[in-house]
């Protein structure tokens, strides 16, 4: 029995050594914070930090790496209280050749109710402003809608609640497309699932 004893005690000991050496080995890493959808810059306040024991087979970002990391977009939607890896973001810019960006503001009442999101295909049509009235179709000022793809959704402005919606839209429609956001008489309409690009 005293054997016994002495070896239960030689055995805790030990374990507690091993449980000690491996708490010591921890990692300081990044977390993400809230949520980021797929193309939305990935920001500071995005990100967290924790303290974990990493798998060799877990490739984490650590948190020296977080000024690297600010910037970048989100690869695929991450997901708040997960580890960040580096797979997981790109420096790779959404635009493709051809294509220029475009700020859409948009009021609360404009934004559509369903979720927009980065990849997403839309449509710009120009509306008649205050106090106008809606040209017939067959007047020659009657504009074509822009076709775009939608880059970023920022989020709703404190106060006023509107929003900044990033579109890509072809060079040759851009400038076009800029002077009718610039009159505020735009709105965004949403393709079919089926029109994501």
């Amino acid at each position: 029995m005293i054997a016994l004893c002495v070896l239960l005690i030689a055995g805790g000991g030990v374990g507690g050594a091993l449980l000690f050496l491996e708490s010591g080995q921890r990692s300081q890493v990044l977390t993400v914070v809230r949520d980021v959808p797929v193309g939305a810059k990935v920001t500071d306040q995005d990100l967290g930090e924790a303290s974990v024991a990493l798998d060799p087979a877990v490739k984490a970002v650590l948190s020296a790496d977080r000024d690297r990391i600010v910037g970048q977009r989100a690869a695929v939607a991450l997901k708040t209280g997960s580890l960040l890896s580096a797979s997981q973001v790109t420096d790779t810019t959404l635009l493709r050749q051809g294509e220029q960006l475009v700020p859409v503001g948009l009021k609360p009442e404009q934004v559509p109710a369903s979720a927009l999101s980065p990849g997403m295909a839309v449509q710009i049509v120009r509306v008649p402003g205050e106090g106008q009235v809606a040209k017939g179709s067959g007047d020659d000022d009657q504009a074509q809608p822009v076709t775009a793809r939608v880059v970023q959704v920022g989020r709703p402005a404190p106060g006023s609640g509107a929003v900044v919606v990033d579109v890509a839209a072809a060079s040759t429609d851009a400038p076009t497309l800029a002077a009718w956001v610039s009159t505020g008489n735009v709105r965004l309409l949403v393709d079919a699932p089926g029109g994501r690009s």
